[in-house]
């Protein structure tokens, strides 16, 4: 009978300190509590100090069931305290004659705005959004659009190669062009795409060059394509871009996979500053993925969408997009 006093007393107990503890809403409160359940002279301490009048059996009995009680107590504690002091500002931190602020959001990313502004013109004039994969093949990236072993691009100091135990043809992909290759092995003319993806190149980095940038690649491939397509559309692009009243230019160029190949500037401020290189797809790039270079023609182009924002923001640094300086990216 003595021992289910005894239990009866510290479930009376528990019942009182956790309802009392529910109660108490501030710190001054739960201190209060504390030293009332858990304090040198409080109720718990109480009856811990009782135990060495009770018999063997029941001292152990009541003994566990009042330490487990204060390690539940002591954390129910700790937990109210913690939930109290979140819930109390600090005297005079708020003041409520304050106009109200706007909340801080986040944006997307400089690049990303004009990626979107870019394929969202070409998308208007009939081209169709993809992507393709940063890590690729050499075959791909330099094979298909006849680029030789030999060829300059191809040498180890412009190329980050990926290490691999399985094979060694496998790198971070230069340029966007790999796409015109992947998209015309799987899909039968007429082609008209832009790709926009991250491209990868080992070299030194200045105010106009960086080792990783993003960069906007364009096909179109259909019978009687002609040089003319080809201006027409990036003229029409510039218009978009830049305002109808921009001054383009288009001079002679060369890259492997085009031919003629060319470059467009626009003029700003008076300078011709270039913005992107294109050129009529080279049969052989046309031959390499099955394609019938008599009877269909095509032009591709590829531009930097970060060198354009450069111009419309007048940014002198290209580094800039990629310090995620949020000085800098909060402006856009």
């Amino acid at each position: 009978m003595p021992t289910t006093q005894s239990s009866e007393s510290v479930e009376k107990l528990k019942a009182d300190a956790t309802r009392a503890l529910r109660a108490a809403d501030s710190a001054e409160q739960l201190e209060a509590w504390r030293v009332e359940y858990l304090g040198r002279k409080g109720r718990l301490t109480s009856v811990l100090r009782a135990l060495g009048s009770l018999e063997i059996k029941e001292r152990k009995a009541v003994g566990a069931a009042a330490n487990r009680l204060r390690t539940e107590l002591e954390s129910l504690f700790d937990e109210r305290l913690l939930q109290a002091k979140s819930n109390t500002a600090p005297a005079g931190s708020i003041d409520i004659t304050l106009p109200g602020r706007k909340s801080g959001s986040g944006g997307l990313h400089p690049s990303t705005q004009m990626i979107r502004e870019i394929t969202q013109a070409f998308n208007e004039m009939g081209f169709q959004t993809i992507e393709g994969p940063e890590i690729e093949l050499e075959r791909y990236n330099f094979d298909l659009l006849n680029i030789p072993a030999d060829h300059p691009a191809r040498d180890q100091w412009d190329t980050i190669w990926v290490d691999s135990d399985s094979r060694s043809d496998v790198l971070l992909r230069t340029h966007t062009s790999p796409m015109q290759a992947r998209v015309m092995e799987n899909t039968d003319p007429p082609i008209r795409v832009v790709v926009p993806g991250k491209c990868y190149r080992y070299e030194s980095t200045d105010a106009t060059h960086e080792w990783h940038f993003n960069q906007v690649e364009g096909l179109a491939v259909d019978e009687g394509i002609t040089f003319a397509d080809l201006k027409g559309t990036l003229y029409e692009f510039a218009r978009r871009i830049f305002g109808p009243s921009r001054k383009v230019r288009f001079r002679c160029d060369y890259f492997p996979f085009v031919e003629p190949g060319v470059e467009m500037s626009v003029d700003w401020n008076g300078e011709w500053i270039e913005i992107l290189g294109a050129g009529m797809v080279h049969p052989k790039v046309l031959k390499n993925v099955g394609y019938d270079s008599d009877k269909y023609t095509g032009f591709a182009f590829g531009m930097g969408p970060e060198r354009i924002s450069m111009l419309q923001n007048d940014i002198s640094d290209i580094r800039h997009f990629f310090r995620n300086d949020l000085r800098f990216l909060t402006q856009f």
